[in-house]
């Protein structure tokens, strides 16, 4: 799939998938955001309260056994968060007219930030795929990463 410089805000079960599980599926995406760096591609942007959401997932016991099997790490997984994610201020509220509701309160932040940026989306997560028509008539295009 060919796409121009591009903002992308990333779901927190693909950011561990990236840096913690190095699932296959999101290879493609991290070296995207790798070669970002040397020249446009796209650029990830996030709200500290996603930063905040990751940091508090990283604590659990589970996933870091499961980070530690794989030779990875819940500390790997964040400087791999902030060495590629740009944290942007949290975007205003849309007009009701204009938002999309997730489901999952908790995703909502993940939506918000993609319509008020006009952001790829890149996300496994049910809530937000249920999202995936809603979104792209504003504009949104929400991409599962895939093989």
């Amino acid at each position: 799939m060919q796409l121009d410089a591009k903002l992308i805000v990333i779901d927190t079960n693909v950011v561990l998938d990236l840096w913690g599980f190095g699932d296959p599926r999101t290879h493609l995406w991290a070296q995207r955001l790798d070669s970002a760096s040397s020249g446009p591609s796209l650029r990830w942007i996030a709200t500290a309260a996603m930063r905040d959401e990751l940091h508090s997932v990283l604590t659990r016991p589970h996933l870091i056994d499961a980070f530690a099997a794989r030779g990875r790490s819940a500390q790997g997984v964040a400087e791999g968060f902030d060495r590629f994610a740009k944290i942007v201020p949290r975007p205003e509220p849309l007009p009701q007219a204009l938002r999309v509701h997730c489901s999952d309160c908790d995703d909502q932040k993940f939506i918000d930030l993609a319509l008020a940026r006009q952001a790829i989306l890149l996300t496994k997560d049910k809530a937000l795929i249920k999202c995936k028509k809603r979104l792209a008539s504003r504009g949104v295009t929400l991409i599962v990463p895939s093989l």
